[in-house]
C-alpha cells in the first residue's frame, strides 16, 4: 500500500472510533435511563445482568408476619433501635413536621423569621426568649412514655439491645428506666445544660426551676445564658453519635427504624450502617427511607427497599408505632410481659409526682400534669419526625 493511501485512510477510521464512541456514550446514557424508570416506576425489564440474578433474601418471608415468624424462631442478638418523634406523640408531646398538628406549623404566636428558627443557634443568641417560652410547653416531666419507648426498655431487660439512637430532647427514653450508657441522644436533651459564655453545668431541676419561673436562665457565675443540651442548627452532635456506630454495628442483627422521617442527616445515615446480612425493620406511620433518582445510581443500594423487587432484608410496618410494637409483642408472644411492664413502670412515675408537686410548691407549672396533658392531646395523631 502506497504512502498517500495510508494517509487517505486516517481520517477515515478516526472518524469511524469517534462515530463509535459516541454510539457508546449515547447507549450508556439511555441505559442508565431505563434504569431510573425501572427502579423508580418498575417500568420495563430488567437492563443488568445482575438484577436478572434471583434476589438472595436475607430470610425467605419479608412481610411483617414473616419477620415476626423468624424472630419467634430464631431470634435476634444484637439489635439497635433508631427513633423519631413519632414515638411520643401518643404522649401528647407533637412531632415536628406533620402539616397542621406539627410543631413547626404551630409557632406563629412567637414571630419568627422562619418555623426553623426556634432551634437556630444565631437566633438563639440574639433572642432566646422564644425558645425558653416553647420549652416551658415540652419540658420533660409533663409526659409519660409510650408502649413504643417501653419496647425498646423490654429489648434491654431481654439482653437483646446493642445501643438505642434518638432524634428526641424529651428524655422519655431515661424515664422508662433504660440505662443512660445504652441511650445516645443524636440530639441532645434537656438532661445537662451549660452557660453559653464560661461553660458552667446547671442540672435539670435547676433550668426547669427557672423556666417555669418564667425567667431567662442566667449564669450565676458570669450572667451568661445558660441553654439545655440540646443540638440547634448550627451545632456539633455529641462525640458518642460519632464514636459508638462502629461497635453497635460490627454485630448488629436486627435494625429497628421507628417514628422518623429518616430526612435530617446524619441521624438518618445510620441505616447505611448495618452489614447486608442485617435485617431493618421500620414502624412508621409515612414510607420514608426510599432512594430519590441520585441514590438509585449508587450501587450499594443502601436505601430502604421494602416495596422493591429487589429487596433482600427490609420489613416495614406502616401505621401509628404504639400500634407497630403492640403488634410485634403480641406475635412474639411478650404482650403480657409489656403491658406489665408498661402498667408498673407508669406506677412508679404516678408515685413520684405528689413528690415533685410538694418540691415545687409556691411555682405556677401549669404544664407539669401528666394528665392534663394527656387530656389536652387526645386529638394529635401520631407522626415522624
Amino acid at each position: 500500500m502506497s504512502e498517500s493511501e495510508k494517509k487517505e485512510e486516517k481520517p477515515t477510521t478516526h472518524s469511524n472510533s469517534s462515530s463509535s464512541d459516541e454510539e457508546e456514550g449515547s447507549d450508556a446514557t439511555m441505559d442508565m435511563i431505563r434504569r431510573f424508570f425501572a427502579h423508580t416506576l418498575n417500568l420495563g425489564g430488567s437492563t443488568d445482568a445482575k438484577a436478572d440474578l434471583k434476589v438472595e433474601k436475607v430470610i425467605p418471608n419479608l412481610s411483617f408476619e414473616g419477620f415476626a415468624d423468624h424472630w419467634r424462631e430464631h431470634g435476634f442478638r444484637n439489635i439497635v433501635t433508631m427513633v423519631g418523634a413519632g414515638i411520643s406523640t401518643s404522649a401528647g408531646i407533637p412531632d415536628f413536621r406533620s402539616p397542621g398538628s406539627g410543631l413547626y406549623s404551630n409557632l406563629k404566636k412567637y414571630k419568627l423569621p422562619h418555623p426553623t428558627a426556634i432551634f437556630d443557634l444565631d437566633y438563639f443568641e440574639k433572642n432566646p426568649a422564644p425558645f425558653f417560652a416553647l420549652a416551658k410547653e415540652l419540658y420533660p416531666g409533663s409526659f409519660i412514655p409510650t408502649p413504643a419507648h417501653y419496647f425498646v426498655r423490654l429489648l434491654n431487660d431481654k439482653g437483646l439491645l446493642q445501643r438505642h439512637y434518638t432524634q428526641n430532647i424529651d428524655t422519655l427514653d431515661r424515664l422508662t428506666g433504660l440505662p443512660e450508657d445504652k441511650i445516645i441522644e443524636a440530639h441532645g436533651s434537656f438532661h445537662t445544660n451549660h452557660c453559653q459564655k464560661c461553660r458552667r453545668e446547671y442540672d435539670m431541676a435547676w433550668m426547669k426551676a427557672e423556666i417555669f419561673a418564667d425567667r431567662l436562665p442566667k449564669c450565676e457565675q458570669c450572667k451568661g445564658v445558660v441553654k439545655p443540651d440540646i443540638v440547634f442548627f448550627g451545632e456539633n452532635l455529641p462525640e458518642r453519635f460519632y464514636t459508638s456506630p462502629d461497635e453497635d454495628f460490627q454485630d448488629c442483627d436486627l435494625l429497628i427504624i421507628m417514628g422518623t422521617s429518616l430526612e435530617v442527616q446524619p441521624f438518618a445515615s445510620l441505616v447505611q450502617r448495618p452489614g447486608p446480612r442485617c435485617l431493618r425493620l421500620l414502624i412508621n406511620r409515612d414510607p420514608v427511607g426510599q432512594a430519590s433518582f441520585v441514590p438509585w445510581m449508587d450501587p450499594h443500594e443502601r436505601s430502604l427497599l421494602y416495596d422493591k423487587p429487589n429487596n433482600t432484608r427490609d420489613v416495614a410496618y406502616l401505621g401509628d408505632c404504639d400500634s407497630g410494637v403492640l403488634a410485634l409483642a403480641k406475635a412474639l408472644g411478650w404482650e403480657d410481659e409489656l403491658q406489665q411492664l408498661i402498667t408498673s413502670e407508669k406506677e412508679k412515675l404516678n408515685a413520684n409526682q405528689p413528690q415533685k408537686k410538694n418540691k415545687e410548691k409556691g411555682n405556677d407549672k401549669p404544664h407539669s400534669d401528666p394528665d392534663d396533658t394527656a387530656s389536652s392531646s387526645e386529638t394529635k395523631k401520631d407522626a415522624s419526625l
